[in-house]
């Protein structure tokens, strides 16, 4: 994916690298180092400069990114791939339920991945798949995917910084929960799965969950301990956060095959990713998208919808 930038150099900057302007600009040193092996990558007033390069005033700095290679292990395949927004640097997706996020060897031609890998292709573009924040085989909603190594590296750090903030919604068994509370408590692997968390006090890694009810839902035929409807914040990002934590305090996901396998409301774990807050990677405004409820999971509170707006406007 190709990318050009221009960057206009500020009073501070006179007489430092263009290497060092463009590590404040979010350039990684693996960036810079993929930039050098690019054909008139780095254009000072329209000649090609060396990164050591001292800016001077009234220099305007040109970047040209220019990426020809694919990932050549994702085929691409026509799959769903509902587009929330999109624009030169990131795309936004309302990831369906079913799909995981990368290619496996059980899942080679089923992902987000090779969706992503078509949509591209389709038009003729290179394309490297990035995906900034993951989710879940089962778990519909909102994902990033970057376009180009600069906005994967913001966006990374980003994640890392914990500066990108995501909300999700969930379905959970139990209309006795408190109105609210917060989980922190430590997860791990458990030692006899390769796919399995489990709260790990001695060796697990933080992991802070914070949770809202929006709704519930009485006991009935089919659930005798009734349901409760909630929104749920991420401090931390842990493999099967929210689904461990949940189960932990006695209020499991419905659907939940690995952690709550009896429950069958649900063909998947009931967790949406609804919402996502971040800075753009490139022009620096701040972003908020929200991703429709999916139906499976609005059967069950059919006012949700109205409800959830309410919470999110009132927090």
């Amino acid at each position: 994916m190709n990318r050009d930038l221009i960057y206009e150099i500020p009073e501070s900057l006179y007489g430092h690298k263009i290497s060092e302007l463009l590590h404040q600009k979010g350039f990684s040193n693996q960036n810079l180092t993929a930039l050098k092996k690019m054909d008139h990558s780095v254009m000072i007033n329209g000649r090609w400069e060396y990164l050591n390069y001292r800016l001077r005033p009234g220099d305007l700095l040109e970047i040209h990114i220019q990426e020809e290679e694919v990932s050549e292990k994702i085929p691409p395949v026509k799959l769903p791939f509902p587009i929330i927004y999109e624009d030169e640097d990131i795309t936004v997706v309302n990831k369906p339920a079913g799909m995981p996020i990368h290619p496996s060897m059980k899942n080679y031609e089923n992902t987000l991945g090779n969706a992503a890998a078509y949509y591209y292709a389709s038009q003729g573009k290179p394309f490297v798949y990035r995906c900034v924040n993951r989710l879940d085989k089962d778990t519909t909603g909102l994902t990033i995917l970057a376009k180009h190594m600069l906005s994967c590296s913001v966006l990374y750090d980003a994640m890392s910084a914990r500066e990108i903030h995501r909300e999700y919604l969930a379905i959970v068994e139990g209309c006795d929960i408190p109105e609210e509370g917060i989980i922190d408590l430590p997860l791990g692997r458990k030692p006899d799965s390769a796919i399995e968390r489990m709260v790990d006090p001695e060796h697990g890694e933080k992991a802070v969950t914070h949770y809202k009810v929006i709704d519930r839902k009485e006991p009935g035929p089919e659930m005798e301990k009734g349901l409760a409807f909630i929104s749920l914040k991420l401090e931390t990002g842990r493999t099967h956060q929210i689904r461990v934590h949940m189960k932990a305090i006695g209020h499991p996901l419905i659907g939940d095959f690995l952690y709550y396998p009896e429950n069958h409301l649900m063909s998947r774990q009931a967790l949406h990713s609804y919402r996502l807050d971040f800075i753009h990677p490139i022009t620096g405004k701040p972003l908020t998208f929200t991703a429709p409820i999916p139906e499976d999971m609005r059967q069950f509170f059919p006012c949700c919808k109205l409800k959830v707006e309410n919470d999110f406007r009132a927090s």
